[in-house]
């Protein structure tokens, strides 16, 4: 009974520290969630502030609070020569105009990322059926289609990773082991294979050419086969593909691609300094405006001829065949200088055939007069 008693004091005591110890602890979650709402109320009262200060209210776009700025600014700064000039009150405008642009700013992100998830997870939902939802993003994520689009991502970027490093991994396997009986196997079947690839390909070529007819008439038809002729550090395949490729018309892609961009260039450089040509010298301001008009479809021009140089870097098979972009301002002054030469050389050519008509005309001149003496003294005789 005893014991008993003693037991249920033990938990009378218990039951009253955990009363205790709750009471103690409210006040201070209480405290926490006071003090959150104080200072969340502060700074919407600072905020609040700072828009009075600019003579703003909330709501307002960024244009509005740039504006807003640079009237106080003018008015208020200390270089100006207004007679309200005030460091310290021009300190509170660029604060408060800090703060207000980063407030308003992000109510724009805001409402803008709103209006985006909305309008997509409208057209995901009315346009396409419910069970073709995860198809695409390679079934990866959950959620909305802008929250699975952002999961994909990084999910991708996850297994590029893993993919490097997995490449890293081989590679420092490869170099330890070079010497190794299953590297050197792996490499000669992968030789084999290269070459049977070949073979095929010139079987195929060969089968395509008979069925044209190209082996009916040869100049060479029951003849002995001749040697190869050329380069001798060539192999007999080799040198069959290449006759049967330039036989049949075949250029590489770069090739072609390289002759389209320096036929693209020099059009391009003919056209701006034509358009220059038919402006006068010097340009009138209607001339200018046109001249300039011809300046920026040029450079429009040169930027889609330098992605069409990019691409062709990314094919070229040699490193020194690869081309530099063209710059459309160094371009147009070299138009510019072009036509310049002409016009002094045109001038050169105006002076001197000008010269040559005024000594054809003085020996004429002189010769009249001349005569003209001579017939005076036949008349006095």
């Amino acid at each position: 009974m005893n014991t008993m008693c003693a037991m249920a004091q033990i938990l009378t005591h218990l039951i009253n520290s955990s009363l205790i110890l709750d009471r103690v602890k409210m006040p201070s979650c209480f405290g926490a969630i006071r003090n959150r709402m104080i200072s969340t109320h502060k700074s919407k009262k600072k905020i609040s502030d700072y828009y009075r200060v600019l003579n703003l209210e909330e709501g307002c776009s960024v244009e509005d609070v740039r504006e807003s700025f640079r009237k106080l600014a003018k008015q208020y700064h200390p270089d100006s020569s207004s007679s309200a000039a005030d460091s310290a009150t021009f300190i509170r405008i660029e604060e408060a105009y800090r703060n207000v642009l980063s407030h308003v700013m992000e109510q724009t992100n805001a409402r803008h990322n709103i209006v985006e998830e909305t309008e997509e997870e409208e057209k995901f939902k009315y346009n396409t059926p419910q069970h073709r939802h995860y198809l695409s993003f390679e079934g990866v994520g959950f959620g909305t289609p802008s929250q699975r689009e952002k999961q994909y991502r990084q999910f991708r970027a996850d297994r590029a990773t893993e993919q490097v490093m997995e490449y890293q991994k081989q590679k420092l396997q490869r170099q330890q082991f070079a010497n190794s009986v299953t590297v050197k196997d792996v490499r000669q079947s992968r030789e084999q294979k290269i070459t049977q690839a070949i073979e095929r390909l010139v079987e195929d070529l060969i089968q395509e050419s008979m069925a044209k007819g190209d082996f009916d008439n040869l100049s060479g038809k029951g003849k002995p086969l001749q040697k190869f002729s050329g380069c001798s550090y060539i192999d007999p395949m080799t040198h069959n593909l290449n006759r049967i490729l330039i036989d049949n018309g075949y250029q590489p892609e770069w090739i072609l691609m390289q002759k389209e961009i320096n036929d693209t260039i020099e059009q391009l450089r003919d056209t701006v300094l034509e358009s220059r040509k038919k402006l006068g010298n010097p340009m009138t301001p209607t001339e200018q405006k046109q001249w300039n008009q011809v300046c920026e479809q040029f450079e429009e021009n040169i930027r889609k001829l330098n992605k069409r140089i990019n691409d062709f870097n990314l094919i070229v098979p040699i490193l020194t065949r690869q081309k530099v972009h063209f710059d459309a301002q160094k371009e147009i002054s070299r138009a510019q200088k072009i036509y310049e030469t002409l016009i002094k050389t045109k001038e050169i050519e105006d002076k001197n055939s000008n010269d040559n008509q005024g000594e054809e005309k003085t020996p004429g001149v002189k010769t009249g007069f001349l005569n003209w003496i001579n017939l005076w003294k036949l008349i006095k005789i």
